[in-house]
Formats: C-alpha cells, sequence, structure tokens
C-alpha cells in the first residue's frame, strides 16, 4: 500500500503540465488533437523542469514533409554555462509518418493551422498537444463569450434552487 502512493506521487510528478495556451481556445476552433514529442537539448529540459515556458505565440508549420514548432519560448537554464540554448528556436515535432502525411492533407485542404496547446511531461519525456484548427471570426468569438455566460448562469440558478434559495 505505501508503494502505490509513492507511485501515484511519482506519476503525478512525472504528468506535470509546464505551459498552456489559453488564448488558442479563443482565437480557434480547434478540429482535432494531437499529441506529440519535442526534439530538445538538455538544457531546454532542465529549463522545463523548473517550470518556465511560453507558447503565447506559438505555432506549428510544415517543412519537407516535417513538423517543426515555431516561437515555443523556453527561457534560458539559469544553472546553464556555454551550452545553454537559443530562447526562441525553431523545435521538431516526432510524430510518426502517417500522422504527418494527414496532417499535411488536412492543412493543404482547407485554411487549418496547427496551434499547440499545452506542454506537459508524460513519464519523463516532453509532449506538446498539438490542435488542427480553424481561425474564429469576431463573430462567432462573441457568440461563444455568450452562450459561456447563459451556461454559467443556467448552472448558478439551478445550483440556488438545490439549496432551497429561490
Amino acid at each position: 500500500m505505501v508503494n502505490k502512493k509513492k507511485v501515484d506521487e511519482q506519476t503525478r510528478r512525472n504528468n506535470q503540465v509546464v505551459a498552456t495556451n489559453r488564448k488558442a481556445r479563443h482565437n480557434y476552433a480547434i478540429l482535432e488533437t494531437f499529441e506529440a514529442g519535442v526534439a530538445l537539448v538538455g538544457t531546454e529540459v532542465k529549463a522545463l523542469r523548473d517550470g518556465t515556458a511560453s507558447l503565447a505565440d506559438a505555432f506549428a508549420t510544415v517543412d519537407d514533409g516535417e513538423i517543426w514548432l515555431r516561437n515555443l519560448h523556453i527561457p534560458e537554464y539559469h544553472h546553464g554555462s556555454w551550452t545553454n540554448h537559443a530562447p526562441r528556436r525553431n523545435r521538431k515535432l516526432l510524430l510518426h509518418r502517417g500522422e504527418i502525411d494527414n496532417l499535411i492533407g488536412k492543412i493543404r485542404d482547407g485554411n487549418l493551422t496547427l496551434v499547440p496547446l499545452s506542454l506537459y511531461f508524460t513519464d519523463g519525456k516532453v509532449k506538446v498537444e498539438l490542435a488542427l484548427a480553424r481561425g474564429k471570426q469576431a463573430h462567432d468569438k462573441r457568440q461563444d463569450m455568450a452562450r459561456r455566460d447563459a451556461e454559467r448562469e443556467v448552472t448558478r440558478e439551478l445550483g440556488r434552487r438545490v439549496k432551497g434559495m429561490r
């Protein structure tokens, strides 16, 4: 029983979210999500273990049949030396060939883009949740905000009724 608790704590620590892109779900309609590995150097992994990264301006592109993550900001590792990495370098995403071909076909068919949603550790490896997305227009964003407000109000009212306040 004691060993199980240690394993649960270890798993929870290893599956930690480093960064999320909160604006992505506001600016894009998410159609499909993928999990991809990220090719990193040592100091980048150490900086991510400190919990510092930003997906704010990040996006993915397809170049020569490979998928690259651009504008992901991982600050320099503070204990690093001359081996430190460039904070905004392009990083290769690791996907199976079938997944890459599928994504390339979908991107070329419509006006879709690849947007990173979150960056996290899974069993000691850095993964990125990548979304195939379509950009939202301003009126779509307003409709989504109105719908969320209405749903929030409905749940509040139901909570009040259950508690007997009204």
